[in-house]
């Protein structure tokens, strides 16, 4: 892979919101990447991310979501399980994330890999941090991250 970026969404102002980019800050600090493996805050930032989705052959994103099956662990999905999961608009960012990659599609820009890693929050309380299950996903989610960067980056 020539680029991969890795995006961490969420508000780091409402407790288990801050969960993408709690993930992405302690993914980038976990290993010695190489220059292709770019680290970004995405915040609540949406359309201002794109360039960060078209310009990459790899993007895996981190945010607090709601899966479907709704259970309180940490969820991987990959290419062809994203569209079906995302236009669900579970949470405030999935929907930015939906569109973002929306877009990315109309410009023909979609990345070949794509992997969203999240869990649902447990307290979106202003000012609270990660709540402590939170926490305990935030390290599986970290662990998931690294093993599949670590597989992108032996391509």
């Amino acid at each position: 892979m020539n680029k991969i970026n890795v995006v961490g969404l969420g508000n780091i102002l409402f407790g288990d919101e801050a969960f993408g980019v709690e993930a992405v800050r302690t993914l980038e600090v976990s290993g010695d990447w190489p220059e292709q493996v770019q680290f970004v805050d995405g915040g609540t930032q949406g359309l201002y991310l794109l360039d960060y989705f078209e310009s990459c052959d790899a993007l895996m994103v981190f945010d607090s979501i709601i899966p479907v099956e709704y259970e309180p662990k940490v969820y991987c999905y990959r290419n062809d399980e994203l569209p079906a999961f995302i236009h669900r608009k579970m949470s405030s960012h999935q929907m930015g994330l939906s569109e973002l990659l929306g877009v990315a599609k109309l410009h023909d820009k979609v990345p070949p890999e794509i992997v969203l890693i999240g869990a649902p929050p447990h307290d979106l309380g202003l000012g609270n941090g990660l709540s402590e299950p939170m926490r305990t996903h935030l390290a599986r989610a970290v662990e998931m991250g690294y093993e599949v960067l670590e597989e992108w980056l032996e391509r």
